[in-house]
């Protein structure tokens, strides 16, 4: 199925404001599985300029600058992509990681270490990991088992306020936004030895039999959100998509657009302004096109 995005993301100020370097995460993410035909960004007021960079961690990002004060921002995107299906195990392990516990090979490991960094170190957090069964077992139903734990322990709910839960206080509540639920599964892999790495970007549910299970149920119109999920590294398969928001592997609709080791790297916009209130409003609707 083709479909148009749309996602439209509206800053309004109280008075006229210098802005600083505005840094823009909203381009597909270079090793997205779904084909992008089409893709773009508009910006208003008219930046002075649009720097397309490649950040730390292989993110295309865009640095915007402006000249002038301004009472509004807005950052609108468009993107054309073409679902087909894809098989989420549609790869094959290297011998060595077809079992866990495995070990990653020593230069590897080295490149992995800000993903195999563990943040969180709470009693719920700790009881939470030591109540995993710790016999071998193959890989892929293991990655599987601990998303569907995340999955089965964690509430799903929106969450407007800022920030990310730390895992303690998502274990404690029982509920979570889509980031926190996958912040404790990024969190929770690492501690078991397994380089883990959050991820921003799209989910665009099209059919109402392809909604995530947390998802508007009510609705028959196409569903696209913001969403975040995980992604573990596995010798041999790369980087694997886990969505603990439905206990599933990440598929066509999971659009990636940022990568990083925290939250806080992949953010989809930030940047700096002078001290005003602000208003925000943003929209993502998504439509069928015909081939």
């Amino acid at each position: 199925m083709n479909v148009v995005l749309t996602h439209s993301t509206k800053y309004r100020y109280s008075e006229d404001v210098r802005l600083g370097p505005q840094i823009v995460k909203l381009h597909p993410a270079p090793h997205c599985r779904t084909s992008i035909a089409d893709y773009k960004l508009e910006i208003s007021p008219n930046p002075k300029n649009i720097e397309w960079l490649s950040d730390d961690f292989s993110n295309k990002t865009a640095k915007v600058t402006f000249d002038d004060k301004t009472n509004h921002l807005e950052i609108h995107v468009t993107i054309a992509a073409k679902l087909a299906p894809i098989n989420p195990f549609d790869f094959f392990l290297d011998p060595s990681a077809v079992h866990h516990p495995f070990s990653y090979e020593a230069s590897l490991k080295n490149e992995l270490s800000q993903y195999l960094t563990v943040s969180e170190a709470g009693p719920l957090f700790k009881a939470f990991a030591e109540k995993i069964p710790k016999e071998r077992r193959r890989s892929i139903e293991y990655i599987v088992y601990l998303n569907q734990l995340v999955f089965n322990r964690i509430r799903y709910l929106v969450r407007y306020e800022p920030g990310v839960q730390t895992a303690e206080q998502t274990l404690e509540l029982g509920y979570g936004s889509c980031r926190d639920s996958t912040w404790l599964l990024v969190q929770l892999f690492r501690s078991l030895g397994i380089a883990a790495r959050f991820v921003s970007g799209y989910l665009i549910e099209v059919k109402p039999e392809w909604h995530n299970l947390n998802s508007p149920q009510s609705s028959q119109e196409q569903v696209a959100e913001l969403h975040a999920w995980c992604e573990v590294f596995i010798p041999g398969a790369g980087w694997i998509g886990l969505d603990p928001t439905s206990g599933l592997l990440a598929t066509e609709g999971h659009i990636p657009l940022a990568v990083a080791p925290s939250p806080q790297d992949a953010m989809p916009i930030y940047g700096e302004l002078d001290v005003c209130d602000v208003e925000l409003t943003h929209q993502i609707t998504t439509s069928a096109i015909s081939s």
